[in-house]
């Protein structure tokens, strides 16, 4: 094993050696380091990066811990004690986080050593990464398109092999659509099985923090860590946490797997289609059960995802404003204009969008026509997933509508980006869990990109959909597949070998 090798591992076969004592952490660490500097300047993946600090964390490091040595990205919208917490955004371009959220506690406690900050939309608030205030992150599978979002550093980062895994955040799709993108797995957990103190809130009935990785059983690692009840986030459920990874190696007979027909809707990419029904043949095969069921509210989703969740976005972010922390305009005439400037110029474009959305929904005269009724109808998804699982265990349908797009592509219309959503923010509105595997390609102007698969289970069901994401991968090749990035920049890395001495 040579540290060139090392990053293109994934975290259970990373903790393997380091317990074997065949690689130190602080080996793995400087490994890494060199991955990341001969990669990350095309991929554009972090955003902030300490590997000083990482590297004394890792000369201490217990190999024996859960997740004893193994570096971990983290998107900047989550608190890592003395390093930037950003969320992307201009008006926080200088802010540092003072503690860790529980999500790094629990990591730092496992052993796990989170060492950089990844890309994002600004405040979470995006498909694409390209509403970064700071820079755009590329798809390792092809640099001219977009990596997803809005965890799009993460999923970029985990794909490119800048990453072993990572933490993003998914408020209507946030970790599954860019693990799509990118090829690679993303968990939503249920809400409330992560807490999301340390988190800054996007819309706090929706957010959910939870792993990107380069397979399913990494996924299942990483929610060993941080899953489980936190008296600091009162949304935090109080149940008991599965050993995940334990539970995998199940077979699927038996199983039953509900297919929503609102879910193969028109304008979804022919060979996403193609794709999907595949792998609902493979999963067919394995001996899960294929029943055809309705949600019949899902052509609501959209609609009022995005009245509730530019909502609590528009009542979240009035925080901003310049006098606590954070970016503050220049030379103000009065409170009113250190208010209105601060905000204006410390924001971007998209978050300011959403601002003036959610505060029309709340708005005298608006709040009964849109923000109750987008809450009633909210009920009736809900129900719609309640009802779906007295029949089945799990839910499959595509991730994406569409592969991987261009830059530019859709942000000329705010609505066809929003519709990427489309099959994910359902289950942010109903709270369910949810999880995105590599299941097939696109071949688009000669590129191939990835395609995934989404399984939804009911509430606190993780181990369930956690156990066919793992069948359905361990029986095909898909997430064996390298980003062009990964396999041909890997002759420019460092060439020490460990058995060298190096």
């Amino acid at each position: 094993m040579t540290a060139k090798d090392l990053p293109a591992l994934s975290v259970a076969d990373l903790q393997s050696l380091l317990r074997q004592r065949e690689v130190s952490p602080r080996e793995v660490i400087d490994a890494l380091q060199a991955r990341i500097e001969t990669v990350d300047r095309e991929i554009n993946a972090y955003l902030s990066l300490d590997f000083e600090a990482a590297a004394k964390e890792a000369e201490k490091a217990n190999v024996d811990l859960p997740l004893g040595g193994v570096p971990i990205a983290v998107k900047d919208i989550i608190s890592v004690a003395g390093q930037p917490c950003t969320c992307a955004s201009k008006i926080l371009r200088s802010y540092r986080a003072p503690y860790d959220a529980t999500v790094i506690c629990r990591l730092r406690a496992a052993g796990a050593i989170p060492f950089g900050k990844t890309n994002l939309d600004e405040f979470a608030m995006g498909s694409s990464t390209e509403n970064s205030g700071t820079k755009l992150t590329r798809n390792p599978w092809e640099l001219s398109r977009v990596p997803g979002g809005s965890s799009g550093g993460s999923a970029a980062a985990v794909a490119a092999d800048t990453a072993f895994g990572a933490l993003g955040t998914d408020t209507g799709g946030s970790i599954r659509q860019p693990a799509a993108l990118s090829g690679i797995v993303g968990l939503k957990p249920t809400y409330g099985r992560v807490s999301r103190f340390g988190l800054v809130a996007f819309a706090s009935s929706l957010d959910q923090i939870g792993p990107l990785t380069k397979t399913v059983r990494d996924a299942a690692l990483l929610m060993n860590a941080i899953a489980g009840h936190d008296p600091q986030d009162s949304t935090c459920l109080n149940e008991p946490v599965a050993d995940y990874a334990a539970a995998l190696g199940h077979d699927l007979r038996g199983t039953r797997l509900g297919l929503p027909k609102e879910y193969m809707v028109e304008g979804t990419d022919p060979q996403v289609k193609t794709a999907i029904d595949a792998a609902v043949k493979h999963l067919n095969a394995l001996g899960a059960e294929i029943i055809d069921i309705s949600l019949p509210h899902t052509e609501y989703a959209t609609a009022v995802y995005y009245i509730l969740a530019t909502a609590e976005a528009s009542a979240n972010l009035a925080r901003f404003d310049g006098v606590r922390y954070g970016y503050r305009a220049d030379n103000p005439k009065d409170l009113l204009d250190h208010y209105g400037r601060t905000r204006e110029e410390g924001f971007g474009p998209e978050v300011k969008r959403r601002i003036i959305l959610g505060t029309y929904v709340l708005s005298s005269g608006y709040y009964d026509a849109y923000y109750l009724r987008a809450q009633k109808v909210r009920e009736l998804i809900r129900q719609d997933f309640s009802r779906a699982f007295e029949r089945v265990d799990a839910l499959i349908s595509p991730t994406s509508p569409v592969p991987a797009f261009k830059f530019g592509e859709r942000t000329a219309d705010p609505l066809q980006m929003y519709l990427t959503d489309i099959f994910t923010c359902p289950a942010n509105l109903a709270g369910v869990c949810g999880i995105s595997v590599p299941c097939g390609f696109a071949e688009i102007d000669g590129k191939r990109l990835p395609i995934g698969v989404q399984l939804l289970g009911k509430a606190l069901d993780e181990t369930r959909i956690l156990q066919i994401a793992h069948a359905f991968e361990q029986t095909s090749q898909w997430h064996k597949e390298r980003a062009p990035i990964a396999a041909t920049l890997q002759t420019a890395l460092v060439r020490r070998s460990f058995s060298e001495g190096g």
